[in-house]
């Protein structure tokens, strides 16, 4: 049985393991299992893959997607150019146990766009894996992106956001996790006055559908999009990564 898996902290909100077992089991594709393994600390990571010698490959989610790097022994070319890894492959050769990371948020992201007209400027909240995979893509699509954080050091703070500010950024992408079940009521804290129609809101977090971030949006006519199909889209890439090894 070749094991797959998702690593990261708090996995109890994860769709994974349901969307990979429903996969397996409407294609009739046997000899691989999909598990959740919440690691503490990322320094955890070499006995995990040690203690599994069935691992063929596993995602990462937060916190790990950057911090796992110094860990993998090769990166493809968009994680090392994002510095983020979603989704890694382990090999076993001649004794050796040989990691990979590669980046499917890139793809995801991409897809989930539907070839969407663009705004020439864009906000993107949160400074962690995710957030660069988006940038990532955005920029290649001639999207410049200003990045907003509570750190001061990694983007624009959220305290000097103004309406105004909010109103020249047609596009405005959430990549924290604030809005995600149970905490439901959360959202980013941005001036929601200064959208208009005009804008298009686009949140990462799936589960709700439709986050207060997105609801403060459609209340004022501006274009919403949830992260589901980037998801999906996400992990089908992860899988073809795997199955083709």
């Amino acid at each position: 049985m070749r094991q797959l898996g998702l690593i990261g902290k708090t996995l109890s909100h994860s769709f994974s393991k349901s969307y990979f077992e429903e996969k397996f089991q409407r294609e009739h594709i046997s000899g691989f299992s999909y598990e959740l393994f919440e690691l503490a600390d990322i320094q955890e990571i070499t006995g995990f893959i040690q203690e599994h010698p069935y691992l063929i490959g596993f995602n990462v989610t937060v916190p790990y997607k950057q911090l796992i790097i110094p860990y993998l022994d090769d990166l493809s070319e968009e994680a090392a150019a994002v510095g983020a890894v979603n989704t890694v492959v382990v090999e076993h050769i001649a004794g050796q146990t040989i990691t990979k990371g590669f980046n499917t948020d890139i793809l995801g992201f991409r897809k989930s766009l539907n070839g969407t007209n663009l705004p020439d400027k864009s906000l993107v909240l949160g400074t962690g894996g995710a957030a660069a995979a988006v940038t990532y893509v955005l920029e290649s699509l001639g999207c410049r992106c200003t990045a907003v954080s509570r750190d001061p050091q990694r983007g624009l703070p959220y305290s000097v956001l103004t309406p105004e500010i909010i109103a020249h950024h047609k596009l405005i992408v959430n990549c924290t996790p604030l809005g995600t079940y149970p905490h439901i009521n959360e959202k980013p804290d941005i001036p929601y006055e200064g959208i208009s129609g005009e804008h298009f809101l686009y949140d990462l977090v799936y589960n709700p559908a439709v986050t207060s971030f997105l609801e403060e949006g459609a209340r004022r006519g501006a274009k919403v999009q949830n992260g589901l199909q980037m998801l999906y889209a996400q992990a089908e890439a992860a899988w073809n990564i795997w199955h083709n090894l």
